[in-house]
């Protein structure tokens, strides 16, 4: 058997469950696949997906790197950019081929078009 390996799924910090929701799925349109808090009170680790692409947020200590920075490709970036748009997200990036904006812990997406 060969050895292949399947896409790497970045870890993020967030610190506030309401917070990752509100932006992540509210802003840039990620479902939740799943979420895990064993105990009220316990940090909170959740994955999100979109078109592919998937993510995991945690809040446990030592997880994920504050103010990391995701390069992520997209097919369609025009079309993520005028829903980032229409829901008031401000970019940083004025480039037509990319499109950066920030969560609120800290963490940069860069989106690409994937070419």
């Amino acid at each position: 058997m060969t050895l292949s390996f399947g896409p790497g799924v970045p870890v993020l910090r967030s610190f506030d469950e309401a917070r990752a929701r509100a932006f992540y799925c509210g802003l840039l349109g990620f479902e939740v696949d799943w979420a895990e808090r064993p105990a009220p009170g316990s940090p909170l680790y959740m994955q999100v997906s979109r078109g592919g692409f998937v993510l995991h947020l945690s809040e446990h200590d030592g997880d994920g790197r504050l103010a990391a920075r995701l390069r992520i490709p997209v097919h369609g970036l025009g079309r993520l950019r005028d829903e980032m748009l229409a829901q008031g997200l401000p970019q940083d990036d004025p480039e037509e081929d990319a499109v950066t904006v920030h969560d609120p812990f800290g963490n940069t997406l860069h989106f690409v078009e994937l070419g």
